[in-house]
């Protein structure tokens, strides 16, 4: 029915191959992510970084199946520790000669209050900080591949984000569903702080771009925190994406040919969408940048 059709909403239309190309996405033994590298795995490599490598094997069994791609290969990554991310990376960069496609899509939402490895509130230091370090540690590999792309999975949610600096890691006063909203609207904002940034000569000559996008309201296991929300996804079920028409935006930023050049934008149903003015706050954008390097002890010029 047409009521469905407008809640599957936009579709990536674009049949680009990737052959001899690498993917790399975070998260993806469920929900959008692994319909996205279900997608991808038709077109190419794909990787998968996950926490839990069971899990990730069976996802990956299962696509190599569906897809009769036998390059889907499964590694480990546990964004919540900045260790293990430098692990995963060092591994990635010995094992992998190149990278093109890097899909920061992993993510939390509505944890109650918890800390990472590194004593991060866990909504920052997952769907932020853990991206951050790893597009840091795989930049340079990124950049000898190009033309290549960063994509950031965000969330509408950025709308009801702030960044407060004064208290990051919500110590002094903390809301689930507020502290989700945060950790989205970071992405946005480190989307934009990267693409100016990679926008100096090199990125005009060979396409290296980083954009950000909402995938929709999906019904995966995200809200699995909230008994509330779990409820609430189950009832109106019929009204929410399934991962696969979820993952058609992360799809479209990722092989998209009329992208080729187009960077620091944000994106939702395959089109260009409209960004909260806190989403387009340089001054905040450069300040995030800069309190995130001294938080992972990097330095990111």
């Amino acid at each position: 029915p047409s009521c469905r059709r407008y809640v599957a909403g936009g579709r990536c239309k674009s049949t680009a191959r990737l052959d001899g190309k690498v993917v790399l996405i975070t998260g993806a033994n469920t929900g959008i992510g692994k319909a996205t590298a279900s997608d991808l795995a038709q077109r190419g490599k794909v990787i998968i970084a996950c926490r839990d490598i069971a899990k990730g094997e069976a996802a990956a069994s299962e696509i190599r199946a569906e897809t009769g791609n036998q390059q889907v290969i499964v590694k480990k990554l546990d964004l919540a520790d900045t260790k293990s991310i430098r692990e995963f990376a060092e591994k990635f960069l010995a094992e992998e000669k190149e990278l093109h496609v890097l899909i920061n899509n992993a993510g939390v939402m509505l944890c109650p209050y918890s800390k990472t490895a590194d004593g991060f509130e866990m909504h920052l230091g997952v769907n932020h900080l853990g991206h951050f370090l790893l597009t840091f540690l795989l930049l340079e590999c990124l950049k000898q591949s190009a033309p290549a792309r960063i994509v950031n999975v965000s969330s509408l949610a950025h709308h009801g984000g702030r960044i407060r600096f004064h208290d990051l890691h919500g110590e002094k006063c903390y809301n689930r569903g507020l502290a989700y909203c945060h950790s989205k609207l970071a992405n946005v904002l480190f989307t934009r702080e990267l693409a100016r940034r990679l926008q100096g000569k090199f990125q005009r000559q060979v396409g290296f771009t980083a954009n950000a996008l909402h995938p929709g309201s999906v019904y995966s296991e995200l809200v699995r925190h909230s008994f509330l929300m779990t409820w609430l996804w189950k009832i109106f079920s019929f009204f929410l994406k399934t991962p696969c028409e979820g993952a058609q935006t992360s799809i479209y930023c990722a092989v998209a040919e009329e992208l080729d050049s187009v960077t620091g934008q944000y994106f939702s149903d395959c089109q260009p969408a409209y960004v909260s003015p806190r989403g387009r706050d340089d001054e905040t954008a450069k300040k995030l940048w800069s309190v995130s390097c001294e938080l992972l002890g990097i330095q990111w010029d």
